[in-house]
């Protein structure tokens, strides 16, 4: 068992962690508590779980699935709110204090059996029988019923250091399932140096675990991963020794399933399930996964997660967590490169972080540029990257579309990039993982930087006292806007300010500038007269702008 001095219990056989604190069940009660949680008393057949998963805009919670009866909760992670929540911050809040766990890794301590709560239920042997779990249909075509939310843990024979990820089972008989080991990760490379070797791979699966102990199965940093759900905590992890194997697992988890990927490869067929991006994923060959015993909690709750349902990808738990995953990671990349970001978003529809959106303070021109090149080569997962300006909300899809349509030139600002590694099973690509990803240039043109034109047109603050008794002792002191003079006149009204203009422009002293502000001069009694600036810069009938210009010269 890797140990690198780990914490022990201590010396009463008592050790000071709370078995409760982080409970997928207690999770669930708080969720109840904020009005997260939509609760199922009926029975419910396990054919009929997904349709209402998928249809729940919340958490749901069902008291009776399957004919056994089973407690099984869905949807904990399907909102950036639900991941806030776990996080025990507000929704806008979560990306840094993700960021701040990172920060302050964590250790891990391990506890006695006894002490830990999933070993209160140890099974093996003939007593083993996974065809009494909720196993589930999750799609219409799916090659079998699933668990979709085992987090898989495993140690490195070659180094010793365990690895966490997150992964689906499919039932195949009492003690064995499916799983997939297709897609590139470390499980798939130490899997197969294991099949190199000729060895069986120890797994422990865990199912039923709080939200961001699927947070930290989901981070790619090189470390033992292990102590990643603990720093994602924000406290030391307890974990406590397999029962069939020497890998530790989550003391306070719901149920481990325990057991070993055989030596024989990629031999048996899996699939297809609903995938990440909406569509299914074909069937492909995969290791069998054998169980060797099962431990559990009493009053075990199990878990189900919203996965591939392509109409509601919003609320894919797996594309939360993703997202809120590489917002961290793309702002911390962003700001060590020494660009001014101010946010970064993930849309959750975009299919675990295939889009990304950056709003940022551009210092010179070209940097939205950089900002997208450097996300492009940093981030395989990106295909289509939207730079912005930090006054646009990027979270707001209709300020999303402003910008676009105020700030983008597609012929100045649309980068395409080819020949690009893309993410598995996208349906866009014909063949193969090779594909075009696309930077958007959002960014005002710096070069604009103070014109009217570049400037956001919103509602007038008009609060300010009286300073002038007349608008010609309010132009005296320079150029104004209308409101401008108003704010000098103390008008809450206006419509006198614009009579009063006329007098000025009656009388021939009343001029405009490029901008539009009114300012004191000499004119054409009965006309505005227009500076310089206004004359280039003033929309026009090209003889009437002649006419102007002979006339103000």
């Amino acid at each position: 068992m890797p140990d690198d001095n780990p914490t022990k219990s201590s010396g009463n056989g008592k050790s000071a962690f709370d078995p409760d604190k982080f409970r997928l069940r207690r999770f669930v009660e708080h969720l109840q508590e904020i009005d997260e949680l939509e609760v199922h008393g009926e029975a419910v057949p396990l054919s009929g779980l997904s349709a209402l998963i998928e249809a729940a805009d919340k958490a749901i919670l069902f008291q009776n699935a399957g004919p056994e009866g089973h407690q099984l909760v869905a949807n904990v992670s399907g909102s950036r709110s639900r991941l806030a929540a776990a996080l025990g911050v507000p929704e806008d809040g979560a990306t840094a204090e993700l960021q701040r766990r990172l920060d302050n890794p964590q250790p891990v301590f391990y506890v006695e059996p006894e002490e830990a709560p999933v070993r209160e239920i140890e099974l093996t042997g003939s007593d083993i029988d996974l065809t009494k779990l909720p196993f589930h249909p999750q799609h219409a075509f799916d090659g079998s019923t699933y668990i979709s939310a085992a987090l898989d843990f495993c140690i490195d024979p070659e180094t010793g250091i365990t690895n966490v990820g997150a992964r689906r089972l499919s039932l195949r008989n009492k003690t064995q399932t499916g799983t997939n080991v297709t897609a590139p990760s470390d499980l798939q490379r130490i899997y197969r140096a294991a099949v190199g070797r000729g060895e069986k791979l120890p797994i422990s699966f865990a199912v039923g675990s709080h939200p961001v102990d699927h947070l930290a199965a989901g981070m790619r940093i090189p470390t033992d991963e292990v102590k990643l759900v603990g720093t994602l905590r924000g406290e030391p992890l307890p974990l406590v020794k397999s029962l069939s194997n020497d890998i530790g697992v989550p003391a306070d988890a719901e149920m481990i399933i325990e057991g070993y990927l055989d030596e024989r490869g990629y031999v048996e067929p899996e699939g297809p399930y609903g995938e990440y991006v909406g569509f299914y994923g074909a069937m492909h060959m995969d290791p069998v996964f054998h169980v060797t015993a099962i431990t559990q909690r009493r009053d075990a709750l199990h878990q189900s997660m919203l996965h591939g349902a392509g109409r509601v990808l919003r609320r894919m738990e797996s594309a939360q967590l993703l997202g809120l995953r590489n917002e961290t990671a793309i702002f911390k990349l962003l700001r060590e490169a020494g660009f001014q970001v101010t946010q970064v978003y993930v849309p959750p529809a975009s299919a675990e972080g295939q889009h990304v959106r950056v709003a940022f303070d551009q210092l010179r021109p070209g940097q939205a540029r950089n900002v997208i090149s450097l996300i492009m080569a940093r981030v395989y997962a990106a295909k289509h990257v939207y730079v912005t300006d930090s006054d646009i909300d990027i979270r707001d899809q209709h300020d999303m579309e402003w910008a676009m349509a105020s700030r983008f030139q597609a012929d100045r600002d649309f980068m395409v990039f080819t020949g690009m590694m893309g993410m598995p099973m996208d349906p866009s690509l014909e063949s193969g993982l090779i594909g075009a990803k696309a930077g958007f240039d959002m960014t005002m043109p710096m070069s604009r930087g103070g014109q009217l034109m570049a400037t956001v047109a919103e509602a007038p603050k008009i609060d300010a006292p009286a300073r002038h008794q007349t608008v010609s002792q309010a132009l005296e002191q320079g150029p104004m806007f209308f409101t401008d003079v108003m704010s000098a006149l103390g008008s809450r009204d206006g419509r006198e300010v614009a009579l009063a203009l006329d007098e000025l422009r009656q009388q021939g002293r009343l001029m405009r500038n490029g901008d539009g502000q009114y300012l004191l001069g000499e004119a054409e009694p009965g006309t505005t007269g227009l500076t310089e600036d206004a004359l280039h810069h003033i929309s026009m009938d090209p003889n009437a702008k002649l006419h102007a210009l002979s006339k103000t010269k």
